[in-house]
């Protein structure tokens, strides 16, 4: 087996560490007393032609029975977000940001939002994280999300009653059932695994995203968002095209049984083939 193909994805899984591990503070870092309006956006330069790491795709689920995502499993862009929602910056997010991709590009197909719990805030963060999950069992985990991030929510707090009084106006339908699973081992081991998927991505702070394999930290302008999602459905696009036109026809002419054949060592007309020993560029090499 060649090896090519591991170091790659665990190359590229490095330098999206180092990207997200270098901005991460600044994306949820406490508001300096009497800075007015520094909450609004994280201070992080978000170029959309930057580094877009093809191994990092990988990370999208793309399971049509996750109950944390919106949009067709299959959309030609998928963005994972890594939140908590003890955080400021998640919530301006939700608010402000959210709906409107999910107006412009989940509505038509093009985009799929992929939730990952990554509580960091403490043992708030984690019940809540863990009761989202539960909301979820019961088809109600973008409901819950939306009350959780509600304007002002965050200041009152995730404690049992606070989570129990979300999840009713969330509509959870078995308030004992989302009780139940909200501390039970599968809520447990779901939000393990969020969490542990954000860690090897080198996130630390929230709120995190992935969008076709390009790191996005902090809770950038819009603009970030629409200007890269816009041009990985463009890629997307244009590699299924790519393969679409690579597919022979079935009406395409087949050599006659008595054609001659070149020899396997034969060169094609027009054509300059790679000597089999010629090397593949590694994920650093110039694009």
């Amino acid at each position: 087996m060649s090896r090519s193909k591991p170091i790659a994805v665990v190359s590229g899984v490095a330098v999206a560490a180092v990207l997200l591990g270098v901005v991460s503070y600044t994306a949820t870092r406490p508001t300096p007393p009497g800075a007015a309006g520094s909450s609004s956006v994280a201070e992080v330069s978000a170029d959309p032609s930057a580094g877009v790491y093809a191994e990092l795709e990988a990370y999208a689920r793309r399971d049509p029975a996750d109950k944390l995502a919106l949009g067709r499993a299959d959309a030609p862009v998928v963005l994972i977000e890594y939140a908590d929602f003890k955080c400021g910056y998640c919530g301006k997010f939700a608010r402000d940001t959210e709906p409107v991709l999910i107006e412009k590009y989940v509505d038509n197909g093009t985009l799929r939002i992929e939730w990952r719990n990554f509580p960091i805030f403490g043992a708030e963060s984690e019940a809540v994280a863990r009761a989202s999950w539960a909301a979820g069992q019961q088809g109600r985990f973008w409901e819950f999300h939306r009350a959780a991030y509600a304007e002002g929510a965050n200041e009152k707090g995730f404690g049992k009653e606070r989570i129990a009084a979300l999840a009713k106006e969330a509509g959870v339908p078995d308030a004992a059932r989302f009780a139940k699973d909200s501390e039970g081992a599968a809520a447990r081991e779901a939000v393990a695994a969020d969490q542990e998927q954000g860690y090897s991505l080198g996130a630390t702070s929230t709120p995190s995203f992935l969008i076709n394999g390009r790191p996005i930290a902090g809770a950038q302008p819009l603009e970030t968002f629409t200007e890269t999602i816009e041009a990985a459905a463009k890629t997307a696009k244009a590699a299924k095209s790519s393969a679409g036109a690579s597919t022979p026809s079935s009406g395409a002419t087949k050599p006659s049984a008595g054609a001659s054949q070149p020899s396997a060592g034969a060169s094609t007309p027009g054509a300059s083939q790679p000597s089999a020993g010629a090397s593949t560029p590694g994920p650093g090499a110039a694009r």
